[in-house]
């Protein structure tokens, strides 16, 4: 299967699982607002979705495929399934100890991620107790992240790109349902782990159908565990650097009443196109660049991440610009209901404006960390991503607490600085790439690149229009619901026939992107990128 064809079925279930995922937070903002429920709850999820966007959507998957892919080619299943068991049990376990500690020792970690609300005992109650209910979720998500792993290596993208489903429906469900707002919130931090359960469970299934036999045994430190794990922890922090920022930005937010739940807002809509676009691509070039690395054919290298490259900025370029033009309007017309005001969407509107210009970077990092990963090198990303994280770490601090006094909102100064590590990090990854002859942007792609950019320039002034005029907008269009998605489809529209007429893309390409390509002889489907 072609990498669009691979980015389509994951992004596709990707969709329907953000789309669920959305409603949640709609739930979670018309019954909370961004007072100290809601604060409760991002502190509680916080490390919960640091894992399930290390491990559950790419990072470590991406690390760990090319080494279970090339036991699979050459020591055959039986040996790679083995593998994969060892290094199953060890993860397991350390991360069951991680789990625990943290659960017995969050008494006296919520004052400290929490402290907006220090003086509020009861406030602290439930962020410790609901942090307590979602912990577990970290165990799960490891071992999803193995079991992707798995299934991805041997082609199978629908079932692993389509179990984060569970986890919005499980969570949604007591968000309406429940009749008071403390049961509510307490459910659905029970209903985390549960979805966490249910995800894992399906893909030990899906392993299983695939006649892959993997098994818990009593850990076993072999040579092989050591060698996975170098290569693929640091290869999930160095495809998780922008998560690991969003970790510190959130710790930072404690100390100011509302700011986790401004940063929680702007957080889950600037990640859509990155979980729909950035971690699909991730995923569908890992395989198929590690059977051109062992081929040693650098032509097919290089095809492969201009057609990464190309399609991931042809989806993400007008997001970004969308929401860097409308974020109010965007915000307003779906999210502001119940408890969430249109000032708490102004706050959350002008931080999504400075994450905006950062998400191409967000994206292309997951395009450009694959070749490192397919030569089995992740201690270099990793050096990126923490020299980013240091940065975004020590410039967000400076402007969160400057920027207060010059009347500016200091969590602005959060988005600011992950955006600038974002495109630090794509620098640092692109230049390494280009220096060692790995792989060079073609001039045939800059101008696509350039064509690209003036459709989403156009569309997003017909965009910026919309906002100023949100008001009148609304009374046009009757609600603002309807305006928002008429407003939306019609800046797709301008989008896809300007770069139609500026030709950035064509009907022949999309066509020729989406037909199912077929596997060279003699090469396993899981390194060839056949897919569900």
């Amino acid at each position: 299967m072609s990498i669009a064809r691979n980015t389509l079925v994951q992004s596709g279930l990707t969709l329907g699982s953000r789309i669920l995922g959305f409603a949640r937070d709609l739930a979670l903002s018309a019954r909370f607002g961004q007072g100290p429920l809601m604060d409760a709850w991002a502190t509680a999820i916080m490390l919960p979705n640091l894992f399930r966007r290390l491990f559950a959507e790419g990072a470590f998957a991406q690390a760990f495929v090319p080494v279970y892919g090339k036991a699979r080619a050459e020591e055959g299943e039986e040996n790679a399934a083995r593998l994969a068991s060892d290094v199953m049990s060890v993860l397991m376990l350390v991360v069951a100890v991680f789990c625990i500690l943290m659960q017995l020792g969050m008494g006296f970690l919520t004052p400290w991620l929490l402290s907006a609300y220090a003086d509020k005992p009861d406030i602290m109650a439930i962020a410790t107790l609901l942090t307590q209910l979602t912990m577990p979720y970290l165990v799960c998500m490891t071992l999803a992240s193995l079991l992707s792993g798995v299934l991805n290596t041997a082609g199978r993208f629908a079932l692993a790109a389509g179990v984060p489903v569970l986890l919005n429906i499980c969570t949604l469900a007591p968000l309406l349902l429940a009749p008071d707002i403390q049961t509510a919130l307490f459910a659905a931090g029970a209903a985390t782990t549960a979805a966490g359960i249910l995800q894992a469970g399906l893909l030990w299934w899906g392993v299983k159908r695939q006649n892959i036999a993997l098994r818990f045994h009593a850990p076993r430190w072999t040579p092989q565990v050591r060698t996975v794990l170098a290569l693929a922890v640091p290869g999930a922090i160095a495809g998780g650097a922008l998560q690991i920022n969003t970790i510190v930005s959130q710790i930072l937010t404690g100390s100011d009443e509302g700011a986790r739940s401004v940063l929680y807002n702007a957080d889950r809509l600037y990640q859509l196109p990155l979980g729909l676009v950035g971690v699909a691509i991730g995923l569908a070039l890992v395989p198929r660049l590690t059977r051109s690395f062992l081929a040693k054919d650098q032509a097919a290298t290089s095809a492969t991440m201009d057609e990464g490259v190309a399609l991931s900025m042809a989806f993400t370029l007008p997001a970004a610009v969308a929401l860097f033009c409308a974020p109010f309007f965007i915000i307003d017309a779906t999210v502001t209901r119940g408890a969430f005001t249109s000032d708490d969407a102004r706050r959350t509107a002008e931080v999504l404006r400075h994450f905006a210009w950062g998400v191409p970077a967000f994206v292309l990092a997951k395009v450009f960390t694959p070749p490192f990963f397919a030569q089995q090198d992740t201690k270099r990303p990793m050096q990126f991503a923490l020299i980013g994280v240091a940065i975004s770490t020590a410039l967000g601090a400076g402007l969160f607490f400057w920027l207060p006094s010059q009347g500016i909102d200091g969590v602005t100064g959060l988005a600011i600085a992950t955006s600038a590590t974002g495109w630090l990090n794509v620098a640092l990854l692109s230049a390494t790439l280009a220096r060692e002859g790995a792989y060079k942007i073609s001039n045939a792609l800059w101008a696509k690149l350039a064509r690209l950019s003036i459709a989403a320039v156009a569309m997003g002034a017909a965009l910026l229009a919309c906002e100023l005029n949100h008001a009148w907008l609304y009374d046009l269009l009757w609600r603002k619901e309807l305006a928002v998605v008429v407003i939306a489809a019609a800046g797709g529209l301008i989008y896809f026939a300007l770069g139609l007429a500026l030709k950035a893309f064509s009907i022949r390409e999309i066509r020729g992107a989406l037909r199912r390509e077929r596997a060279p002889e003699g090469v396993p489907s899981g390194l060839s990128g056949a897919g569900e």
